[in-house]
Formats: structure tokens, sequence, C-alpha cells
């Protein structure tokens, strides 16, 4: 497969949001009520927002490419800019979405292996990341890939609290080139 990442620069916020908020409504619109899932997408996923989010030094996007095709984005964060532990041992894995269409051809996978080769190049322990608890294909998705349950915390979409588990990599006990 040619699959190849590419950084997101801030001159493509425009891009990048349209690329966001479309692999989110594929993902979750079904799961939430218009009211609440419009409110989420016109407050955090903004190009006003994704913007500032691009402009802060430890958190970068990437962009994947299948041949010419925009297939997917995945967000990391080290340090300060960390949703949660805010450890410098530590990478989150924010975001990873892949487009509908491109859905059951591996490139989630390939993707994720990106990522946990950026979190070993920087040198980090492990690598997390939260999952909503009813996304059940996702979660079985990192588990396979060696990833464990670590604790949970709430996730509001509009008015509506939602549990992400929380989800760790040890890049310690990994076997690696």
């Amino acid at each position: 497969m040619h699959l190849r990442i590419q950084q997101c620069a801030p001159a493509q916020v425009s891009l990048l949001t349209k690329l966001v908020r479309k692999t989110f409504t594929e993902a979750f619109a079904v799961h939430n009520t218009v009211e609440n899932f419009s409110s989420y997408i016109n407050t955090y996923l903004t190009e006003e927002q994704l913007g500032k989010e691009l402009e802060n030094p430890d958190s970068n996007f990437y962009f994947v490419h299948y041949r010419d095709d925009l297939v997917g984005y995945f967000k990391v964060n080290k340090r300060g800019a960390q949703t949660e532990l805010k450890k410098e041992e530590s990478m989150e894995l924010e975001r990873i979405y892949v487009d509908a269409r491109y859905q059951g051809r591996n490139i989630g996978s390939w993707m994720l292996q990106q990522v946990v080769g950026m979190a070993r190049q920087a040198e980090k322990s492990f690598l997390w990341l939260g999952v909503w608890e009813y996304n059940t294909a996702a979660i079985r998705f990192y588990e396979r890939q060696g990833f464990v349950k670590f604790g949970e915390h709430p996730y509001y979409i509009g008015t509506d609290r939602q549990i992400d588990w929380l989800m760790r990599l040890d890049l310690l006990t990994l076997d690696h080139p």
C-alpha cells in the first residue's frame, strides 16, 4: 500500500478542519443528539480552534495520504499539550481517524505504527489515548495492538457526559528492532 504521512502546516487549517469534521461526523453523529453534536462540532472542531492547536509546538497533526488521496489524520501531544497526564515520559495519541471510504484496509493499523515509531524516536516510555467506552471495535483494535486500560475520564459532547477509557501502550517492554 502506498501510504505516507505529511505534517499539517498552519496554512492547511481549512483542509484539516474539513477532514476532522467529516471523519468525526462519520464516527459519532449517529450516537448523539443533533443539538449536542452540533454544539461540540461548532465549539471544538472549528478553524479557529484547530488553528490554535496547530500553533502549539507540543501538538502535531499529520495527514495520511493513500497515493494522491487524503484518507485520514492523527494528532499527537507531548509535554503540557497532553490532555491528561502531561508527563515528560509519555506521548498522547489524541485523535486518529480514517475516512469511512478507506476503512477496512489496515490504514488505521499503519497509522498507529507510525505513532508508535514517533513515540519511540522521541524516547517516550509509553503512548496513551482516550477511547469512548462504547466504541468496542476501537477498544478491541487497541487491545490487539497491546494497549491496556488504566483509567477513565469524562468527555462531553454538548451537555452529554460520556466516558472515555484511558489506554496505554508501554514502549519499553515491546520488542522492536
